[in-house]
């Protein structure tokens, strides 16, 4: 009898203990994980991009008719201004024609005098026998038409003259427009960044020989950007920009986005923008390289987590979702840091409950127990 209750008793203890190794041991196969929310808002990056300054304007100045250089009134470097002397051309043959094209219209203002003399002498021929002929028989009918038509020849050969008067003023003219060409003047003002002649070189008409001179504007600059294609999206007309050259570190400039490419080159997979740039202290140059601090506007919220909540293995990265308790593995792609979090992009929402620290040991479909923590 004392056998059998302690038989009994020994099931009893036993039973109890393998009971609760059962619930410890289902306990335990649902892991407590903390998770946050995936926050979706605005940002706005900072973008380090290289540009390049080219002047806003910028010319080689060619002789326009060939000659010799007699003076040179700039040289590299000098400021000049719109209109402003650079160089006088000396052309000999052209002071030649003009002497040659103002002799023919003095020999042409002769002949129209000539001419309108035998005007008048005709044309009293022709009265003083249209007076005869009311005498009958004085004046044959046939003088009197030829005498008539003497005076309109004449006058034809006063226009004529005139004509001629008219011509060889317009050659001279001509020439004289050429010749105002002697005297190299600047088309707009800026700087002189190149000089390549001297008194007495001789200069031409062909537009592939080396300029006399390289103008370019400095108070007025282009600032060039290649923007990425990724991020074209953000370019906003009038928008200001700041950016830093090397020569001044500790400076900040500022240029507005005033031309835009609107074509990607496909070489760089970059789109050209243009910045205007006041340069009115001269301290700014052109082929200066600046560093653009380029403002990115993404054209949707961009979605935050925290670093830890992003896991990695040889085939793919993702975050664990919380779905209905159990775990999910999202695919996403890392973005670039915002404060604390990173952007990631991938097919989650705003709201979505992540877990904090991601692992690969939390298999898909996993049973969790879920605590919500604050971002």
């Amino acid at each position: 009898m004392k056998s059998r209750r302690s038989t009994g008793l020994l099931a009893c203890v036993a039973f109890s203990h393998l009971a609760t190794v059962s619930l410890r041991s289902e306990t335990s196969a649902v892991p407590s994980v903390e998770a946050v929310r995936v926050i979706a808002r605005p940002i706005e990056r900072k973008l380090p991009l290289p540009g390049e300054f080219v002047p806003y304007l910028k010319v080689p100045i060619h002789a326009k008719v060939a000659g010799f250089v007699d003076k040179i009134e700039v040289d590299r470097g000098s400021m000049v201004k719109e209109g402003q002397l650079l160089a006088t051309i000396v052309a000999p043959e052209l002071n030649a024609q003009h002497a040659e094209a103002e002799a023919r219209v003095r020999a042409a203002e002769s002949q129209k005098v000539e001419a309108e003399a035998r005007v008048v002498a005709a044309q009293s021929t022709y009265e003083k026998m249209k007076a005869a002929s009311q005498t009958p028989g004085v004046i044959a009918g046939n003088e009197l038409v030829q005498a008539e038509k003497q005076a309109d020849a004449e006058r034809a050969k006063v226009q004529a003259a005139e004509s001629s008067i008219t011509a060889a003023q317009a050659a001279v003219k001509a020439i004289e427009d050429v010749q105002a060409y002697l005297r190299v003047t600047a088309p707009f003002s800026g700087v002189i960044t190149e000089r390549n002649v001297h008194p007495g070189a001789l200069v031409g008409t062909n537009a592939d020989s080396i300029p006399m001179f390289q103008l370019e504007t400095v108070n007025r600059l282009r600032l060039v950007v290649p923007v990425p294609e990724a991020n074209v999206g953000g370019i906003v007309r009038g928008a200001r920009v700041p950016f830093s050259v090397p020569a001044y570190p500790n400076a900040t400039f500022h240029g507005t986005v005033s031309r835009i490419a609107h074509s990607i080159d496909a070489r760089t997979r970059s789109m050209a923008v243009e910045l205007e740039v006041s340069n009115g202290d001269g301290r700014l140059a052109a082929g200066m390289y600046p560093t653009v601090t380029w403002p990115v506007r993404e054209s949707r919220p961009a979605l935050l987590v925290p670093p830890g909540s992003i896991a990695a293995n040889s085939e793919r990265t993702f975050v664990i979702r919380i779905r209905s308790g159990a775990a999910e593995w999202v695919n996403v792609r890392r973005g670039p840091p915002e404060g604390d979090l990173i952007e990631v992009y991938g097919p989650l929402q705003d709201g979505d409950l992540i877990l904090r620290r991601a692992s690969d040991e939390i298999r898909e479909g996993t049973r969790l127990n879920v605590r919500v923590g604050k971002m």
